[in-house]
């Protein structure tokens, strides 16, 4: 019974910690926000950071990746592919129809708060902000990715971690996201990445596992 009580009063204790950091914390992110969005503004950033956003952009990419699975490892890439492909679905599920209808967390760009200085720079999407789907889905891919890869180009795996990045960085510069917004749907895709990475490697043979 002590224990119970022990452990009700930890997490009463900790509920009242987040609950009084809530406005701390909600500053910071205003304050790093804009910091991004207009006080590190500049022609390069603003030529390239709302291309990486765009899913068109990235066709090409996947294409790539698809054949190169497929022709090189036969069944076992097309195993990967269909779990990379479960992977995404479900980060999507958890992001956009779960945890933003939830929160119901404005976007910057339809903040009300007045003191909030926003430089849009690409279409402010109709739905809520937290969490940032693109940075949940592009996580879940990069870190499911950086799970499965037994290459030697250690280089690959900081690449995709960068590329998930730059295109969530991408979505705070164009004004569309708040930085914690990001912050967790990178844990949240993360996370996602690691179960189902877990349940792959469990069921399914790995094509890297051949490469020495």
């Amino acid at each position: 019974m002590y224990i119970i009580e022990s452990i009700l009063l930890k997490c009463c204790a900790l509920f009242y910690i987040i609950v009084g950091m809530e406005a701390l914390l909600i500053d910071w992110d205003h304050t790093l926000f804009e910091f991004i969005n207009s006080g590190i503004s500049n022609p390069f950033f603003d030529a390239v950071l709302p291309l990486l956003r765009e899913k068109l952009v990235w066709i090409p990419l996947y294409i790539f990746l698809f054949a190169f699975l497929l022709l090189n490892f036969g069944r076992k890439g097309y195993w990967l592919i269909l779990m990379l492909v479960v992977t995404v679905g479900i980060s999507d599920l958890m992001s956009s129809k779960v945890i933003k209808p939830w929160v119901e967390r404005a976007r910057p760009c339809h903040d009300g708060h007045t003191d909030l200085h926003v430089e849009l720079r690409a279409r402010c999407g109709r739905g809520f902000s937290f969490t940032s789907s693109h940075a949940t889905n592009h996580f879940a891919v990069a870190f499911f990715l950086f799970l499965v890869y037994r290459g030697k180009r250690k280089w690959i795996k900081g690449g995709l971690m960068f590329w998930a990045a730059s295109i969530s960085f991408a979505q705070v510069y164009v004004g569309v996201h708040f930085p914690i917004d990001i912050f967790c749907g990178a844990i949240l895709g993360m996370m996602i990445a690691f179960i189902s990475f877990g349940f792959y490697s469990r069921h399914f043979p790995n094509p890297f596992d051949q490469i020495v």
